[in-house]
């Protein structure tokens, strides 16, 4: 009996210690939630751009931390929009103090309302969509820019920059925009369309097509047939590869090409392509090989980057997304709290110039959460390597325009 109750006493206090151990981590750290595509269709530029996070949370822990406590990821796959929410509801539950995310509009529209009910931030590190940041809530805010400014983009660098370069008169264009028919290529597409009207040019096409489509022949030869010269599309990386490939198939061969980001600036997409990719433009997010004399801590960034995945980036989502949480994180430092309320005013009073992040990005945000202070960069495929041509502070090399 003697020896039964000292083993009870024992239990007691190894089950009391083992609370107060948990009860103890607990207080100290801060459990953040990360949501992504980590499978799926979407996996390649999901992965890479909860990299960015992961990197951003090691750097900060290495320095104590956030809020004088060690940060821990609770990791979320969400491959579409349903996963998203169930996902979002399970992060809500484990009472994560913010989340992050998540780089396809789709999944970023579909979780946010669940946080937002919530009363949980989420910090949108790389989704593009517009729709995401313009339906009043308050506790949503955006690092990256928006699609809206994105098509604007793509369409200004036609205007002033490539076009002027080529010896090309809006008379001589005829533009056909080709989008996957997602919030991210449909907001692009209906920015560039808009635009290029605005600004006289002559737009014969608008086609959208889904991103999981296995062929774009139709699409392609009703280009030709309009005599489209100027394509712009808006694609991930397997319609992006599909296009090149069957362009190639009907002897399409427009004088320029621009891609909205996606799949035109990944490496593997040129592999795929070939040299149909030499000369072909792109706008996206700030890539990593940029010079770094007007993005301090770049080079941090590259060598945690490297020594942690045994390689360099996969493009710059990764890079966009350690810009973005570390902005976030020293808002939440700022405001020496996690409470919603707290954080939204700290959010709406960070300032930041650009040309002072890793990727030359500035910080200001407007009541509806959106960075106003971010932007995209012109790159172009030369010699198989994508190189940043504006801007001119953080262009490697020069366009090439063949007239």
């Amino acid at each position: 009996m003697t020896i039964f109750k000292h083993l009870l006493t024992c239990c007691g206090i190894s089950v009391a210690l083992t609370t107060l151990s948990t009860l103890a981590h607990a207080t100290d750290t801060i459990k953040i939630g990360s949501l992504y595509p980590q499978s799926g269709a979407l996996a390649l530029l999901g992965q890479e751009s909860s990299r960015g996070l992961d990197l951003a949370v090691e750097m900060l822990n290495k320095k104590g931390g956030l809020l004088g406590k060690r940060i821990d990821i609770v990791a979320a796959d969400a491959v579409n929009p349903t996963q998203a929410v169930s996902e979002a509801k399970r992060l809500v539950s484990d009472n994560v103090v913010a989340v992050f995310g998540s780089y396809a509009s789709g999944i970023s529209y579909a979780a946010t309302p669940v946080t937002e009910l919530a009363g949980v931030p989420y910090f949108e590190l790389g989704a593009v969509a517009h729709k995401i940041t313009n339906r009043g809530y308050k506790y949503l805010f955006r690092s990256n820019p928006n699609a809206t400014l994105y098509g604007q983009s793509v369409v200004d660098t036609l205007d002033t920059l490539i076009a002027p370069k080529m010896g090309l008169k809006k008379d001589d264009i005829k533009i056909g925009i080709i989008h996957e028919d997602g919030p991210y290529g449909t907001e692009v597409a209906a920015a560039e369309k808009t635009k290029a009207k605005e600004l006289g040019y002559n737009v014969v096409q608008v086609l959208p097509y889904s991103a999981k489509t296995v062929d774009l022949s139709s699409l392609i030869l009703r280009l030709k047939g309009s005599k489209v010269n100027v394509v712009l599309q808006t694609s991930y990386q397997n319609d992006s590869v599909l296009y090149f490939r069957q362009a190639k198939a009907a002897n399409f061969k427009p004088l320029i090409t621009i891609g909205a980001g996606g799949g035109y600036s990944l490496k593997d997409t040129a592999t795929a392509v070939g040299s149909d990719i030499e000369g072909v433009f792109d706008l996206d997010f700030p890539q990593p090989s940029i010079k770094p004399d007007f993005a301090p801590g770049l080079n941090d960034f590259l060598t945690a980057y490297e020594q942690k995945y045994k390689s360099k980036p996969q493009s710059g989502h990764s890079l966009a997304n350690y810009v973005g949480a570390l902005a976030f994180f020293d808002i939440i430092e700022k405001a020496q709290s996690t409470d919603k309320d707290k954080i939204r005013e700290a959010v709406l009073n960070y300032k930041k110039e650009p040309a002072t992040s890793a990727n030359g990005w500035g910080f200001g945000f407007g009541e509806d959460g959106q960075n106003v202070s971010s932007e995209f960069y012109v790159m172009q495929w030369q010699n198989n390597e994508l190189v940043t041509i504006y801007p001119e502070k953080f262009a490697q090399k020069e366009g090439i325009y063949k007239k």
